[in-house]
């Protein structure tokens, strides 16, 4: 019986992290962003309007529970969702707010990397 209580309890903990991660709004910004594809953090700067070292620190967080992962491509780093039904649970919490969870508030950034700017 020991057994399967702890084994309870660690299910019920690695659900409740997931959830944790999830209460921060400028992590949920990012996964917002990232809903399109993979960014860069000068991108995420651009569009959220945070310092870099702020962005960096909720990256490490996501990155730390296993829901993002990143590719180097010279000097750039670039950030993608490892697992895209993390958006059922965000989507989710959206209509039960009564939002529509396929609306999303974007607007064109001026984001210098090579992916936003192709002509350098």
């Amino acid at each position: 019986m020991m057994a399967r209580e702890n084994m309870l309890k660690q299910t019920y903990q690695a659900q409740a992290q997931i959830l944790k991660v999830l209460t921060h709004p400028a992590r949920l910004a990012i996964l917002d962003i990232l809903r399109e594809g993979e960014h860069c953090v000068c991108h995420m700067e651009a569009y959220l309007g945070y310092r870099q070292a702020y962005i960096s620190q909720q990256l490490a967080v996501l990155r730390e529970a296993g829901l993002i992962e990143d590719r180097r491509d010279g000097w750039n780093i670039f950030y993608r969702v490892v697992d895209r039904r993390i958006y059922d649970v965000i989507d989710a919490a959206k209509t039960m707010r009564g939002e529509d969870p396929g609306r999303a508030a974007k607007t064109a950034v001026a984001c210098s990397c090579p992916k936003c700017n192709p002509a350098g």
